[in-house]
């Protein structure tokens, strides 16, 4: 008790659900972390006004009163940032949920818990990297990396972004905890440690030396994501979609199968099955690394805020995402995070401000949201990193939004589609007929597709082409289908029959995939890139068949079918290909093919 009288206290004078607003609170800062009541709860200030402080409270409130004290702690809302932080599972202030549970041996995280973040007794393979005594240096600069598991091998210890000087003293290779200072650093003479971990402001984006474009795609292993809708490592992509249409199973999905080196996954105000889910499932998906499998769980950190936990604490949860992300991008690694969903933190934004009693916009969300979603995706792209060696990290955003009955109309959707550069939208109707993905192909878009030619082009040189004209296909089908309902297939020419025939191959045995099954839950660029050159490759052989021959030695679609039929039944089984195979096997396979198709067609030319 005689600690507690010496800290600096205010008392609350008004609580209304997660906001509470106190006087005495001359001095605090913006976003400083109080902790509230005699419980010690965390909160946040996020308004000043004279001597009161608007505070938003991160745990449930009931039972604070009015005069309760309050404890000003001086230092913004932190997260710590160091080896531990993968295989874990955080709230949305990164209270440790797996430790707490131990703890405290109980399934609902208990108010005022105050627990380290990072694991204090756990001890790390430390072994230094290039770095002397009285070398200068700055901050970035990597000085020693950590074995964090099997599957990510290298953690890189870095000097916090805002240190510099000359190095006073190295610890050698060995076993520590992660508040061993690994290194001193002094600067007029001041010395600072470098630890194993780092606090960092989670509000504050963490500094880079420059953006640049992105040049690499992030492989979704979803056919229609990667052959119409790509996007980039370091780009920000929005999956919008009403409920049960899939949103949940393109996140994970992504976070499964994806080229990027480290996921974030932030639940967002989603059910708590969700995450529930993503802890049993992701344990038993493993990788071959260096001939040994390897949980799939080891490169992923989870940020778990479901919707029975407080609403304020959604609002942190996607910064505490994000900034953990930057912390991997700043190593040099390739972060995909998923936030699932956006709409709820909005709703939590909504929920704080009417709170405030601040003027509502459309549908009552604060006038500042589109600000908000801005400065969340902002902290996306590909970057040259802070210190030595040179690297390039990059963060990709990909969050789901989740309007209100699938109407896209919905603020927080219009509003992130303004800001986003690639748009996987959602469809409630395919959703119905079972067809998943259920991305819709007619109002999806990419904005990433030009940059990414170059990269994609050195699997094939015609990639670019081959886009272009599936999309073709698929639009000159949706045009036709007003005709077919009104009049029927028949009173279409024969060209319009076969791009008929061909876009239903195509939604039906390219763009549609089960996730349950051994060859389809995944799909390598190879198998994709190879899939699309067959389709289009028929495609352009019967056009060009029906084109050629007129009059007397007419051929029409009918004829065509009649003695292809057993090509177009090898066509609708390629994704039958089991997809661990090699890149070299797939080439083959797939030119082998589409060499039989034109073979097929030149067989047919010669007989007329």
């Amino acid at each position: 008790m005689a600690a507690m009288a010496t800290e600096v206290t205010g008392t609350v004078m008004k609580v209304s659900g997660p906001l509470v607003v106190a006087e005495n609170m001359a001095g605090t800062k913006m976003y400083e972390v109080v902790r509230v009541g005699k419980d010690r709860l965390v909160g946040e200030i996020i308004r000043l006004e004279g001597d009161t402080a608007s505070i938003q409270v991160y745990e449930d409130t009931s039972g604070l009163t009015v005069g309760d004290p309050l404890v000003k702690t001086g230092l913004p809302l932190s997260l710590e940032l160091g080896p531990g932080i993968l295989d874990g599972i955080y709230d949305g202030i990164q209270r440790p949920l797996e430790r707490i549970q131990q703890i405290c041996q109980s399934v609902f995280v208990p108010r005022g818990v105050d627990v380290p973040n990072l694991d204090r007794d756990k001890l790390w393979d430390y072994t230094p990297q290039n770095m002397k005594v009285g070398d200068l240096v700055s901050g970035g600069d990597i000085v020693g990396v950590v074995r964090e598991n099997g599957l990510f091998k290298k953690h890189f210890i870095m000097v916090p972004p805002k240190l510099s000087g000359r190095v006073k003293k190295v610890m050698p290779a060995g076993k520590y905890t992660i508040e061993t200072p690994v290194v001193e650093i002094e600067e007029a003479g001041n010395t600072m440690t470098v630890m194993l971990f780092q606090r960092w402001p989670v509000r504050q984006a963490r500094p880079c030396v420059e953006k640049l474009q992105g040049k690499e795609a992030l492989l979704t292993c979803e056919r229609v994501i990667d052959a119409l809708f790509p996007v980039t490592l370091g780009g920000t992509a929005a999956v919008p979609g009403a409920f049960g249409c899939g949103k949940t199973v393109i996140s994970q999905a992504l976070s499964k199968y994806s080229n990027s080196d480290v996921v974030v996954y932030v639940g967002c105000g989603e059910r708590g099955n969700e995450m529930a889910e993503v802890l049993s499932d992701f344990p038993e998906l493993t990788t071959m690394i260096d001939g040994k499998e390897e949980p799939i769980m080891q490169r992923t950190t989870l940020v778990a805020n479901t919707s029975n936990m407080p609403v304020a604490a959604r609002e942190a949860s996607i910064y505490t995402g994000v900034t953990t992300a930057e912390y991997f991008r700043d190593q040099g690694y390739n972060v995909a995070m998923m936030a699932d969903s956006t709409s709820r933190w909005a709703e939590a934004l909504r929920e704080i401000s009417g709170r405030l009693a601040e003027m509502p916009a459309d549908a009552g969300y604060p006038a500042y949201l589109g600000a908000r979603l801005a400065s969340f995706y902002e902290r996306s792209g590909r970057v040259t990193c802070l210190g030595n060696p040179v690297r390039e990290g990059s963060i990709t955003i990909v969050g789901a939004v989740s309007p209100p009955g699938g109407d896209f109309t919905d603020p927080v959707t219009s509003a992130t589609l303004s800001i986003v550069q690639c748009f996987w939208g959602l469809d409630k109707k395919l959703a119905q007929r079972k067809h998943f993905p259920s991305v819709n192909w007619n109002i999806s878009f990419s904005k990433y597709i030009r940059i990414l030619a170059p990269y994609f082009e050195t699997y094939d040189p015609e990639y670019s082409m081959l886009q272009q004209q599936m999309k073709e296909i698929l639009q000159k089908e949706d045009d036709l289908q007003e005709i077919v309902q009104l009049v029927g297939k028949d009173s279409l020419s024969e060209d319009q029959k076969c791009t008929l025939e061909v876009a239903k191959i195509i939604r039906e045995d390219f763009l549609q995939q089960n996730g349950f099954t051994d060859y389809d839950f995944m799909c390598p660029l190879a198998k994709t890139i190879g899939m699309m050159k067959v389709i289009v490759g028929f495609h352009e052989a019967a056009q060009k068949a029906m084109a050629e021959f007129s009059g007397e030695h007419k051929v029409g679609w009918n004829s065509i079918y009649a003695s292809t039929k057993g090509l177009i039944k090898k066509i609708t089984d390629m994704k039958f290909e089991l997809p661990r195979q090699s890149e070299e096997h797939f080439r083959k396979t797939f030119v082998a093919l589409h060499e039989e198709v034109l073979a097929a067609f030149r067989t047919l030319a010669e007989e007329k």
